[in-house]
């Protein structure tokens, strides 16, 4: 196959898919499918809900196609799969969402066609979980009839200044003519170049490390603010302090969710422990951020009772649902870890988030945000995503939703340090 032979089909069109397509869709024929209808209806009529592409961006594009009718795949010879790849209630890898895009690539693969992984995945996952299931679906067989590649995603959700184009991108492929091919299709749209990875398991590794590496860095701030708060020295301050070196890394407390950092080190681990190795700094940082929720509750608590407030039947403000600020994504958002403990204390929570479907959230998590907060009517705030909107309200506004005695927590060093009661 040659570079201008290529067919392509992006197989999951959402955060990480939708943008590929689009920039695909500018430079060549695309089909973009997804099994979701609605999300096919809004796309036809120009509408992403994720906010990840604009409606010119999308008029833009006019080489793409959008399609939940798989036989609209037939004619394709080139497929990227871009599909979730969540964690179960186990911590341990949900690979259903990628198996069945697998199964869907492999109804109409054909001799000499080329599938390519963006899903983040443990070394090996691409040749000894995925490969299989497109053998068997198709009767083909690999590296003879159809070959694969692995080019990891590396979208940030909501951040408009580092693009699907404008990221560098690691390439792989299944044998060194695909891996060059790959290379060349994905190098049509990525300006800023990209990185040919020797084999397809080193590209999948390279991903999974990314974000395993922030986890950790992040787990090890959030335990120096423990340790900080403990001995009541402002953490921001030592950061900035410790900051004023030039090899300092720049790393901040708080929770840490969404589709990657918090998930994505237990794919590794769950590989590691499958070969016999178990990964303790790795799972240590886990166990520590996954604890954040908790503690910051904690700590709330321990402000209203030196303020003499009743906890039990408190009203509390949690502003901010998703997983980071100015986006909509809710993609294992932690701010439903303080939501449950605060319920757990019998507080009435009242969840406060400009940015998030109303629907979505209630289904995801049975929360139900509130469309405006009420002055004057809560216990303690927490300040918990560092929205656009939070910051240009400013602390007097935030304070005057509370009652006069109220503790206000900033999680995300939203206001200045004396114009909060808590910070992490």
């Amino acid at each position: 196959m040659q570079l201008q032979d290529i067919r392509l089909a992006v197989i999951g069109l959402g955060y990480v898919g939708l943008p590929l397509a689009v920039e695909f869709g500018r430079k060549r024929s695309v089909v973009g499918f997804d099994i979701n209808e609605q999300r096919i209806e809004e796309l036809k009529k120009g509408n992403d809900v994720t906010l990840e592409t604009s409606r010119e961006e999308l008029a833009a594009a006019q080489q793409l196609a959008f399609t939940t009718n798989v036989d609209d795949l037939r004619a394709r010879n080139c497929y990227i799969i871009t599909v979730p790849t969540p964690i179960d209630d186990y911590k341990r890898p949900n690979l259903t969402p990628l198996i069945r895009a697998s199964e869907t690539v492999g109804e109409v693969l054909t001799k000499g066609d080329i599938v390519i992984y963006e899903s983040t995945v443990y070394p090996g996952c691409t040749e000894e979980d995925c490969v299989p299931v497109l053998e068997r679906v198709s009767g083909l067989k690999f590296n003879q009839d159809f070959y694969c590649g692995y080019s990891p995603e590396r979208i940030n959700p909501g951040d408009k200044k580092h693009r699907v184009t404008n990221i560098k991108k690691v390439t792989s492929g299944s044998t060194p003519e695909v891996a060059e091919l790959i290379d060349d299709l994905y190098n049509e749209i990525i300006i800023v170049g990209t990185h040919k990875a020797e084999s397809i398991k080193v590209a999948e590794a390279a991903k999974v490390i990314e974000n395993t590496q922030r986890d950790v860095n992040i787990a090890l701030i959030n335990e120096l603010a423990l340790i900080f708060n403990k001995m009541e020295i402002d953490t921001e301050a030592v950061l900035k302090a410790a900051g004023s070196k030039w090899n300092f890394l720049p790393f901040r407390p708080g929770l840490v969710g969404g589709h990657c950092i918090g998930v994505d080190p237990y794919y590794l681990t769950h590989k590691a422990q499958a070969i016999g190795h178990h990964p303790e700094i790795i799972l240590a940082g886990r166990r520590l951020n996954d604890s954040m929720g908790v503690y910051v509750v904690a700590q709330l608590v321990k402000a209203m009772t030196k303020k003499r407030l009743q906890v039990e039947g408190a009203k509390v403000l949690v502003m901010g649902l998703t997983f980071k600020e100015n986006c909509p994504d809710l993609r294992n958002t932690r701010v439903v870890d303080i939501v449950a403990e605060l319920k757990d204390y019998n507080c009435e929570v009242d969840v406060y988030d400009p940015w998030v479907d109303a629907a979505e959230a209630q289904h995801e998590y049975e929360v139900t945000p509130i469309s405006a907060p009420k002055p004057g009517n809560y216990d303690a705030i927490i300040l918990a995503v560092a929205h656009q909107q939070f910051k240009e309200m400013g602390a007097a506004a935030i304070r005057a939703l509370g009652k006069p005695n109220a503790v206000l927590y900033d999680l995300k060093y939203v206001l200045d340090p004396q114009e909060s009661d808590l910070r992490l």
